[in-house]
């Protein structure tokens, strides 16, 4: 409750200078020297930085009642996001992942957002599979997960994405998956994909 309590202190933070600057614009808008670019800049930062810290939130919170390593998981995303490479994590929950997955190599270690930047660093070679989490554990890399058929916003998904959204149309895991093209953190859940981070 703290936590929540901390996290919606921190975000109306973040509205009201968003609300500020807006109201600094409409102020000096008419004016006619004006230039507002710089202001819509540092508007876009702030929103950039309020989504990001938002989506950090939600994350955690989505994956806190299931794993309590889901600090090392929200950072292994942020990393790969920066990074741009491209990952896929499926946190089981309630439902065995084990007959919607094939081809995965048994890891069994204690999850580190390090580890999970080295499954998914380019050429390494699981990092094309999807990662499965259990409990508090990397269970298995390299998995083959079942693809979706659905497009998502009138565009052709990527493998990654399609396999995020198809294992949780199947099960009720939560699918954490890093763009390699854009760094764009999402994650799917009950057969619906959810952007967390833009593209950075």
């Amino acid at each position: 409750m703290e936590h929540k309590e901390q996290y919606m202190e921190h975000l109306h933070r973040y509205m009201g200078h968003i609300e500020s600057h807006v109201n600094k614009i409409y102020a000096t808008i008419h004016e006619h020297d004006c230039c507002i670019l710089s202001d819509l800049d540092q508007m876009q930062r702030l929103v950039s930085e309020a989504q990001n810290f938002a989506a950090v939130y939600y994350l955690q919170s989505h994956l806190a009642p299931y794993t309590k390593q889901y600090i090392n998981l929200s950072l292994a995303a942020q990393y790969l996001s920066e990074k741009r490479h491209g990952a896929l994590i499926a946190v089981e929950r309630s439902d065995q992942l084990d007959p919607y997955i094939h081809n995965g190599t048994l890891i069994e270690a204690d999850i580190s957002h390090i580890l999970l930047e080295t499954v998914f660093y380019p050429g390494n070679p699981l990092h094309d599979g999807g990662v499965v989490i259990r409990n508090d554990t990397i269970h298995s890399a390299g998995n083959i997960f079942p693809l979706t058929d659905i497009t998502y916003q009138h565009r052709k998904l990527g493998t990654r994405h399609r396999a995020a959204i198809g294992l949780s149309e199947k099960t009720d895991a939560m699918v954490i998956v890093v763009s390699e093209e854009t760094g764009r953190i999402s994650f799917a859940l009950d057969g619906q994909l959810f952007v967390v981070r833009a593209s950075v």
